[in-house]
């Protein structure tokens, strides 16, 4: 019964041995010399004038989810046009109704203002 176990049980083990020693190794053998330049808060090359928890203005998250959204689109276009000539006319239209959905959901966002920045 336990002889099923042990590829899991070895399989956690390497993977806490590869997250774990990386940082013994760093915390062991790299030179331990602080200066006030290292210990400086440092954040776009100035001092920080406000509270890190400040909220971010919505259209940042609207801005990395329009990323997202279309950085996902060229990973299926890819294979896509790998594979177009099996697919066919039917592969060839479904892409069409794809990419026409993202176009009008991406009009939309211009149109609502989202794309701006102040």
């Amino acid at each position: 019964m336990l002889e099923n176990y042990l590829p899991i049980l070895l399989f956690i083990a390497v993977g806490i041995a590869v997250g774990v020693m990386p940082m013994v190794m760093g915390r062991l053998l790299a030179p331990n010399r602080p200066d006030s330049e290292k210990l400086s808060p440092y954040e776009c090359g100035f001092e920080a004038f406000e509270d890190s928890r400040t909220k971010f203005d919505v259209r940042y998250y609207l801005v990395a989810i329009l990323f997202i959204i279309f950085d996902l689109e060229i990973a299926f276009l890819f294979p896509w046009a790998v594979v177009l000539r099996q697919i066919g006319v039917f592969g060839f239209l479904a892409m069409m109704l794809f990419l026409g959905i993202l176009v009008i959901g991406f009009i939309y966002e211009w149109r609502k203002g989202a794309l701006e920045w102040e």
